[in-house]
């Protein structure tokens, strides 16, 4: 499977709802980490789920869940950085 928070690639055997990224540290079981993840479909998953999952990042106890092996879903790091910085500096400017 390719992690979907670092990108690299990870050989295992199964991926269970306590599973990390044995580089980055990530929940493997995880929205984000799953195949049939999907920013445009109903609950941000092809799959037909009935509840919605608020955070895509943290394991979760999805039955559908699938492992991403195309790295499809990967985030860009850089901006997600970018973002957390924005968004310290917006807030450290409240107080000046």
């Amino acid at each position: 499977m390719i992690c979907w928070k670092c990108g690299k690639e990870i050989s295992l055997e199964k991926v269970t709802r306590m599973t990390e990224c044995p580089l980055c540290g990530c929940d493997l079981h995880s929205c984000k980490g799953c195949k049939f993840y999907d920013e445009s479909s109903h609950y941000e998953c092809r799959e037909n789920v009935d509840s919605l999952v608020t955070d895509k990042e943290r394991a979760n106890f999805c039955d559908s869940f699938s492992a991403e092996v195309s790295g499809a879903n990967i985030v860009d790091a850089s901006s997600y950085d970018d973002k957390a910085k924005k968004a310290r500096d917006l807030f450290n400017s409240l107080f000046d």
